[in-house]
């Protein structure tokens, strides 16, 4: 079992790095050929000068919101995450104002998404508003103490993820400048070559950070960073490489069972009965891949499915199942994120429309990819300490390391029940 377990963290691994060396030989021919054929009659509509400047500033606006945005989640927790919570909506409502601005066809498709997802995180907002006190004292607790040198470790990563998303950037210029089917093809294979790679940076900070963490809220051993990277990189990467894969799209898979769960209720039998299906998916399929089997993965070199298996039935034992279910780390996390990638897409989105309205709709959906990307990467060290402040509890509840905070909320969860 070990070995086809290694087997497959090496097979993953060579793809992912097989796939950085392709992307890279891709983006410099689409940007060498941009450059090339700037004046040519194919490209008589595309203009590199406006093009690249109204894309890369939105760019690089996502490093800098990245950094203020775990800074302020860092100085004041509660407040951050309420922001964060009512902001989301408000920032995607106003991108969906612009993209009706822009008037687009395509535009104005993504202008209804955004508009009904503004109004989705609206309802989730006050759906979940009674949880945000607990929300903010785990937050609190958990990155109470900063390990040494991660700091460095997160601004390194959110000038590593800003780079790459501006060098992938310049290759889809250059295919935009053309425009024809293979180049399209050719932009979606770089954006999920972007997705992939920010996914395994962020995952790489949860998997060293909670490693960390977990050191320290179980045995209040202070570990060495460069050590923990250096073997997170040599035995685990194979691990993060399929884990950024898996853990999205069960994530994804169990949002949406709950999204039905939640819109049918009990109207009718029939309804019921696919709720019913939806729900024991969702449940099911988060055992084989969740963001706290990255903690197991760090600490003792797991597979991500065996890690994730492992964790989740910890969490049952101890019977803080519900808890986890109710935690806010993750909506809190993916709506920072929502909010930067919408703040990127208004300031290129509005840029590109004052002056370059051709290319204002692809502007703002490669912007707000970008913002997104880069803040998860950014607020990864805040969810991995979360993530290790649960699975240590779990492993020891009677461990004189924790304050009341789980305990507390558990007995208010079974209160509430009876």
């Amino acid at each position: 079992m070990a070995r086809k377990r290694n087997f497959l963290n090496k097979l993953i691994q060579l793809i992912f790095y097989t796939h950085l060396t392709l992307i890279t030989i891709l983006v410099i021919s689409l940007t060498l050929r941009s450059v090339l054929s700037s004046k040519s009659f194919h490209a008589h509509n595309f203009h590199p000068k406006k093009w690249y400047p109204l894309i890369l500033s939105p760019t690089a606006c996502a490093g800098i919101l990245g950094l203020a945005w775990q800074a302020l989640a860092t100085l004041n927790p509660s407040r951050t995450l309420k922001a964060t919570f009512w902001l989301s909506p408000l920032l995607t409502c106003s991108l969906g104002i612009l993209l009706v601005l822009i008037g687009s066809p395509g535009g104005l498709a993504l202008s209804v998404i955004a508009l009904i997802f503004s109004i989705f995180q609206s309802l989730y907002a006050c759906w979940v508003n009674h949880r945000f006190e607990h929300a903010s004292r785990i937050l609190t607790v958990s990155i109470a103490s900063k390990p040494p040198k991660v700091k460095a470790a997160v601004f390194l990563s959110i000038i590593v993820s800003t780079l790459y998303s501006s060098f992938l950037i310049s290759g889809i210029g250059g295919a935009t400048a053309i425009g024809t089917k293979f180049d399209t093809l050719f932009i979606v294979l770089i954006l999920g070559s972007l997705a992939w790679t920010t996914q395994i940076i962020k995952n790489m900070i949860q998997v060293t950070v909670s490693h960390i963490k977990y050191m320290k809220f179980s045995c209040n051993i202070e570990v060495d960073f460069q050590t923990v990277v250096k073997s997170a990189a040599k035995y685990s990467m194979g691990s993060i490489c399929l884990g950024s894969i898996i853990v999205p799209i069960c994530g994804v898979i169990r949002g949406l069972a709950r999204g039905v769960s939640l819109i049918s209720g009990d109207v009718d039998e029939v309804m019921f009965s696919c709720a019913s299906c939806c729900t024991g998916v969702g449940s099911k399929i988060v055992e084989y891949g969740n963001r706290w089997g990255f903690v197991h993965v760090g600490v003792y070199n797991k597979g991500i499915v065996q890690a994730s298996t492992d964790v989740w039935e910890l969490f049952k034992r101890v019977g803080i199942e519900k808890l986890i279910d109710r935690d806010l780390t993750s909506s809190f996390c993916f709506l920072s994120g929502v909010g930067a990638g919408s703040v990127c897409a208004l300031l290129g989105g509005t840029w590109a429309l004052i002056i370059y309205k051709n290319y204002a709709t692809e502007v703002c959906i490669y912007a707000f990819l970008t913002g997104y990307f880069t803040n998860r990467v950014a607020m990864a060290w805040v969810q991995a300490s979360v993530s290790a402040y649960y699975v240590a509890y779990a492993e020891n509840p009677q461990s004189q390391q924790f304050d009341t905070t789980i305990p507390a909320y558990v007995h208010e969860l079974q209160r509430s029940e009876v």
